[in-house]
């Protein structure tokens, strides 16, 4: 059995629409951060005094490592606060590799200010080097606000652990999702020793005003975004699950259903991250892509049972309560600047091509699909791709493997023989992580542009 949502009328408007491409702003947004990077650098400076020994360069070297770290501290929790700016123009999955980078950074920077402050100290007081430990427990002692640095800095290492690959992939979701928001609690208990101990703050007392604005901004933010928007959107819309269709083994369909869904703002292409109120499910939070073009009345995700929040989905009951965050992404239609397009899908990516499949402004022919799955039993939704196909004239096409299980190929010879043009397409892609790369790499080498492949990656 499969859902039948082709065809609504806003889909259908969707498809007349002019294509106006909208620029993302990294670029600008990545030139701020630099500028902001700069002007810690200055303040630095600024209020550094002549340096005449090794003590005072350690020192030195010391307070310029933890004004980085606090200003980076800031921009992982700006990357995590869910702004519409960053993830719906920049992309959700940029974002999130930002944020993890920023993460190293910030650590490797926390670690660097703690040794060669207390190395400096321990000189001062007239230790060698095996003395830091010691200088280290009498200073968080002493100094004040140290002891609850001391605390949110345990913390970082944990989370840092914890999001290391080899961890990571060891971890269920949930557990790695409830100990990364400890960094909220890490952050709050770095951030007063900054400002009780920070020479620079003292000596020039603007810098501790940008640095109370810095941060309570970022707080705004998050609480906007990450709790008072989340329960504004769920209080307006009362979404519940109403009806749950399987598709192809172990992929089923999830229809939820709620009032003014039209002005949630969704597009084909995003995400939301959904909270399932039923038993066993109400206290994780996964994010999967909208699988249809929304309707005044009807959103659809479209998920395979890969891990154990997937796999109870298809438990769901109708009448069961929705709690969603979103729409996140930027794999939509504004991304696209030319008139042909070719849409990838991988597996479970095909939940956002199919209703770009469906949305996408373009006259017969210049819309095609190649979907890319195990088998023919795992091209889910394939019916209604079919129509969609059929009723927009656009091209649909699928690799499968072979009877003996010999993968199709996808190379660029392979893709420029199947269409000439392609290096005259727009190129959206979706789908796991070795798939989307070895595609991207084949696309690159037919010749497509690279600011012409737009693609989500599912890594979390």
């Amino acid at each position: 059995m499969t859902t039948t949502l082709a065809g609504g009328r806003a889909a259908r408007r969707q498809t007349t629409r002019r294509i106006r491409p909208r620029r993302s702003p990294a670029v600008l947004l990545l030139l701020a951060v630099w500028a902001g990077a700069a002007a810690v650098l200055w303040l630095w400076w600024h209020t550094t005094p002549a340096v005449a020994d090794d003590t005072g360069r350690i020192l030195g070297a010391g307070r310029i490592t933890g004004l980085l770290a606090g200003y980076l501290m800031a921009l992982v929790v700006l990357q995590t606060a869910r702004v519409p700016a960053l993830e719906r123009r920049v992309g959700s999955d940029r974002v999130t590799r930002w944020h993890a980078m920023t993460g190293r950074y910030t650590l490797c920077l926390v670690a660097a200010h703690v040794f060669l402050t207390m190395w400096a100290y321990a000189r001062q007081a007239g230790r060698s080097l095996g003395g830091v430990p010691a200088q280290t427990a009498e200073s968080v002692g002493r100094l004040p606000d140290l002891g609850k640095a001391a605390l949110g800095t345990g913390l970082l290492a944990v989370i840092g652990l914890v999001s290391a690959g080899p961890v990571r992939r060891r971890l269920r979701y949930d557990t790695w999702y409830h100990v990364h928001l400890l960094t909220y609690a890490a952050v709050f208990l770095t951030f007063w020793h900054q400002i009780a101990t920070g020479n620079d703050f003292a000596v020039e007392p603007a810098a501790g005003t940008f640095w109370y604005g810095l941060y309570g901004a970022v707080s705004a933010l998050v609480l906007w975004y990450r709790v008072l928007t989340p329960v504004r959107l769920n209080l307006r819309h009362r979404l519940r699950v109403t009806e749950v269709v399987e598709e192809a083994p172990g992929i089923v369909s999830v229809l939820i259903g709620g009032r003014r869904l039209h002005r949630m703002g969704a597009e084909a292409g995003q995400f939301f991250r959904w909270r399932f109120l039923a038993p066993g499910l109400r206290f994780s939070s996964h994010p999967y892509s909208l699988s249809a073009a929304p309707r005044p009345d009807t959103l659809r995700i479209t998920v395979k049972a890969a891990g154990d929040h997937s796999a109870r989905l298809r438990e769901l009951t109708p009448g069961t309560r929705v709690w969603a965050e979103g729409p996140y992404g930027a794999l939509t239609a504004r991304r696209r600047s030319r008139g042909k397009v070719l849409l990838v899908a991988g597996g479970v990516g095909i939940t956002p091509m199919r209703a770009l499949f469906e949305t996408l402004p373009g006259a017969a022919g210049d819309l095609t699909l190649l979907y890319r799955a195990g088998s023919t039993r795992d091209l889910a939704l394939w019916d209604e791709l079919a129509a969609i196909a059929e009723q927009r004239r656009a091209r649909l096409m699928y690799a499968v493997n072979g009877p003996d299980g010999a993968r199709p190929d996808i190379s660029a010879e392979t893709l420029r023989r199947k269409i000439p043009d392609l290096d005259r397409h727009d190129v959206f892609l979706c789908g796991p992580p070795g798939f989307a790369r070895s595609v991207y790499e084949a696309l690159r080498g037919a010749g497509v542009p690279a600011r012409r492949i737009h693609h989500e990656s599912f890594e979390m």
